[in-house]
C-alpha cells in the first residue's frame, strides 16, 4: 500500500508518540522496581518533612482564595486570547477586531454583574450607623 504525502506528513507525530508513550512506559516500571514499596508509619502523616504535624489537616480555606483563584484563571485566559489576537490583528481586520470586541464586552458584562451582585465584597461588611430620630410620644400616652 502506497504513502500518501499527507500520510507521510504525519509519520514524525507518530513516531514522536510512541517515543513519548515509551518513555512513560519505561519510567513507571522503573519507578515500580526501583521503589521501596515498604509501608511506613511516616508515609501515613501528611509531611515527610521531619516536622510532626500539629492541628488538622482539615480545614476550611476562605472563600476569598477561591474568587482569587477563580478570577486569575478567568482573567489569565482572556489575556491569553487578547495576546493572540493582537499578534494577529492586521490579517484579521475589521471582523478580528468586531469578535475581540465583542469577547472583551461579555466579559465586562460579567465583571459588572459580578460586583452588583457583591461577588467582589470579600472583606468584612462595613455597619452603617443610622440615626433615628425618636419623637417623645409620652403626650399621646399620658392622655390614655
Amino acid at each position: 500500500m502506497p504513502v500518501t504525502a499527507q500520510q507521510a506528513e504525519l509519520i514524525p507525530l507518530a513516531v514522536y508518540t510512541l517515543i513519548a508513550v515509551v518513555l512513560i512506559f519505561v519510567l513507571l516500571l522503573a519507578a515500580y522496581y526501583l521503589g521501596s514499596g515498604k509501608a511506613a508509619a511516616d508515609k501515613g502523616i501528611p509531611y515527610e518533612s521531619g516536622i510532626l504535624p500539629t492541628g488538622s489537616a482539615r480545614h476550611a480555606s476562605q472563600v476569598p482564595f477561591y474568587l482569587i483563584a477563580i478570577f486569575f484563571i478567568v482573567f489569565d485566559v482572556e489575556g491569553a486570547f487578547i495576546f493572540t489576537w493582537a499578534t494577529a490583528w492586521d490579517l484579521l481586520g475589521f471582523s478580528g477586531l468586531v469578535h475581540i470586541t465583542v469577547f472583551i464586552t461579555v466579559l465586562l458584562l460579567g465583571l459588572v454583574w459580578l460586583w452588583i451582585k457583591g461577588g467582589l465584597d470579600w472583606g468584612p461588611k462595613r455597619q452603617v450607623k443610622v440615626k433615628v430620630k425618636v419623637e417623645n410620644d409620652s403626650k399621646r400616652y399620658s392622655q390614655v
